[in-house]
This record gives C-alpha cells, sequence and structure tokens, in this order.
C-alpha cells in the first residue's frame, strides 16, 4: 500500500482496500472474510481454516480481527446435551459501510483541525504582525 495520502488517491483502489485501509486488515483477514460472505450458512473457525488453508489458530486470529473490527459476527449454539460451539458470519454490508463513513468523517475532522494548527504555528509572521 502507497505510504502518502497522495500516492493513495492516485492509485486505483478497489471497495476491499477500504478493509486494509481502515482497519489494517491483512491479506489472511480478507481471505477469511471472503469466505464468510460466499457462505450460504454461518461458519465456524475449523470451517473457515479449511476453506483458506490455514491452521486452526492462524484462522482464529484473522477471524478475532474481523470480529474487532465490525466486519463480521459472532452466535453460540448450543449442544442439546450441554456445551456449545460459535459460528461467524459476516455483519450486514449497510451496517459496515455506515461504520467506515463515520470513521472516515471523524478522520476528516481531525485532518481539518491539524490543517488549522499546520496554519497557525507557520503563518506567515508578517501577516500576523500586520493583522495586530
Amino acid at each position: 500500500m502507497p505510504d502518502s495520502m497522495a500516492e493513495q488517491l492516485q492509485q486505483d483502489m478497489e471497495c476491499e482496500g477500504l478493509l486494509e485501509c481502515f482497519h489494517g486488515l491483512k491479506q489472511l483477514d480478507k481471505d477469511c472474510f471472503a469466505v464468510l460472505v460466499e457462505s450460504t450458512e454461518p461458519l465456524t473457525i475449523d470451517e473457515v481454516a479449511d476453506r483458506v488453508d490455514r491452521e486452526r489458530s492462524t484462522a482464529y486470529r484473522a477471524v478475532q480481527r474481523l470480529l474487532s473490527a465490525g466486519f463480521i459476527q459472532k452466535e453460540q449454539i448450543n449442544y442439546d446435551q450441554g456445551g456449545y460451539y460459535h459460528v461467524y458470519r459476516p455483519t450486514d454490508p449497510s451496517q459496515i459501510a455506515d461504520s467506515m463513513q463515520r470513521m472516515l468523517n471523524d478522520w476528516y475532522a481531525k485532518m481539518g483541525q491539524l490543517i488549522g494548527e499546520f496554519e497557525d504555528k507557520y503563518e506567515d509572521p508578517e501577516r500576523a504582525v500586520a493583522e495586530n
């Protein structure tokens, strides 16, 4: 991924790039997300691991990153005889988009504040004296 914002703006991006851009997700995280989106039913960690051809613990870490980013949801399934297991499914795309939009708005406001601070700090000293 490009280092500067100028480089990012010049690069062709796809919507999947937002996963990395907004949340720092890795390729494996994106692969796990794609597996969950493509599935017609919620999946267990073992099923996700099999489909991305990774060890269970590696898939688990990727799923946890997706879960903490809000891209997927976890559901507990109880066995009749006791015990339980978890399955994972993607979050509704509109909820993810709303979350990213809020994050972008917060980032935009923070950047605007920093630009204002930059302008105040490096303002032309002669202009500052003339205004006072």
